[in-house]
């Protein structure tokens, strides 16, 4: 397809970099020439230089020939006014990234008058992450499928788990009552596995396991892990994240106690948020922590502006002994060495906005096929979950899956069917409309047909 990213920020330049990757024929355009020539230099992309608000440059882009336009600029009125123009010019689909919460209310309208395809706020996407992360305390990173009827959770295996250490195979005649879920992908030593029934779980492997909500916190419930709802929350910096994700878990009982250093942005947050224990002070002094009962704290939330504030901070509330601590820090490529320093949940707003947009992309190119829903990269992009419809046309409707041929280093994890969850054995089929969730350890998979075929 045919993509023109407005902005080359770190959202645009990143998505230009996985679009281009996946042979996607990728326009880049902004007014910095600087930033375009180093663009060029590193991506296989055509560059133009320009306004994207303008629509005489626009046209010089080719927008008329555009399939899909994303705007990522630094400015919300210039992505949503970019959108309008290019729909008015030819571009079939347009995507904006619209950030300032005083738009959230509003959003519906604001895309149905302004022909934007699909907006993406990427604090609000982020609070949305942060807020899942805190039902379940012990997981590193939760997804949801199927409409939000299927949950794949990760978590790090303990020693005294009583999965660790078996064969797969033998989990559920060893084990009575455990909850059937499936084991959808395993990370050891940054290499990643799709197991199969002889796959043995050690401890510190992060495991992923896929099912319907009630069956995975059963499934946690048995283990022995802590599901108990997260009542106190201390979140670090007063940005929109932090607005967002206080307007989500205040309403479901917790109790948010926020530290902000700005004077003049915690008295406004004391007023929007009045039921949130503002307090104005530095979040990375250790006493004023100890001083608010972080160690009393059921989760702490670093949301500052630099990822090495809320590295430390962290790793102080872990020290502390706070069960659930989450980070957030954009240089993904760090995610292994924090990870191995005790901080599992690490939230990227850059990492989710283009995980959500890539998504997007990838639905739009297969209308034709088995239709991509949703694509979610896992374990730092090592693996990836994909959630296709099955389509009553293709050869492997109504067959069971043992008589079929399953592409390496791919699992059918999940089959939803009429609302009803099915963790998918040998003489388990597919049947037309079935919404069909798969693991890879590969990318560019993009149909349905080239994981499983007769």
């Amino acid at each position: 397809m045919r993509i023109l990213v407005v902005g080359d920020g770190k959202v645009g330049h990143s998505l230009a970099e996985h679009l281009a990757q996946e042979d996607h024929d990728i326009v880049i355009l902004d007014t910095d020439e600087e930033v375009l020539q180093r663009c060029e230099d590193d991506l296989d992309v055509l560059c133009v230089k320009g306004n994207g608000a303008n629509a005489q440059t626009l046209l010089d882009a080719g927008v008329e020939r555009t399939d899909i336009l994303i705007a990522a600029t630094a400015s919300d009125e210039t992505n949503m006014l970019c959108c309008l123009i290019a729909k008015r010019l030819g571009a079939k689909y347009t995507i904006a990234r619209i950030r300032d919460p005083e738009y959230n209310e509003s959003l519906m309208l604001l895309q149905h008058e302004l022909g934007i395809d699909m907006a993406i706020n990427p604090e609000r996407a982020t609070a949305l992450e942060i807020s899942r992360l805190l039902r379940f305390p012990f997981a590193s990173n939760i997804e949801s499928f199927a409409k939000g009827r299927v949950e794949m959770v990760e978590f790090r295996a303990q020693e005294h788990d009583p999965v660790v250490g078996m064969p797969l195979k033998d989990v559920a005649h060893k084990l009575h009552g455990i909850p059937r879920v499936l084991y959808a992908a395993v990370e050891r030593d940054s290499l990643v596995t799709i197991p199969n029934g002889d796959f043995v779980i050690q401890p510190g492997d992060r495991v992923h396991v896929a099912a319907d909500m009630v069956t995975i916190t059963d499934y946690f419930r048995f283990l022995g892990r802590n599901t108990h709802q997260v009542k106190n929350v201390m979140i670090l910096g007063g940005g929109r994240i932090s607005y967002y994700l206080s307007k989500m878990i205040v309403p479901v009982g917790a109790h948010v106690s926020l530290i902000e250093i700005n004077h003049e942005k915690a008295e406004k947050l004391s007023e929007i948020l009045p039921d949130v224990n503002v307090i104005y002070g530095d979040g990375t002094d250790q006493s004023l922590l100890e001083q608010e009962g972080l160690d009393q704290m059921d989760a702490f939330v670093a949301l500052t502006d630099r990822d090495e504030e809320n590295l430390m901070t962290g790793l102080f509330a872990v020290r502390q002994g706070v069960s659930k601590v989450i980070v957030k820090n954009n240089r993904v490529t760090y995610s292994d060495i924090i990870s191995s320093m005790g901080l599992d949940s690490i939230v990227s707003p850059k990492a989710i906005t283009c995980s959500n947009i890539l998504r997007y992309v990838r639905a739009r190119e297969n209308v034709e096929g088995a239709k991509v829903e949703k694509l979610y990269r896992l374990m730092h992009g090592r693996a990836e979950a994909i959630e296709f419809t099955a389509r009553g046309t293709d050869p492997y409707i109504g067959i069971p899956l043992k008589d079929l041929h399953v592409r390496k280093n791919t699992l059918v994890a999940v089959i939803v069917r009429r609302g009803k969850v099915i963790v998918p054995f040998g003489n388990d089929h597919i049947e037309d409309g079935d919404s069909v969730v798969v693991m890879a350890c590969e990318g560019g998979i993009s149909d349905l047909n080239e994981v499983i075929r007769k």
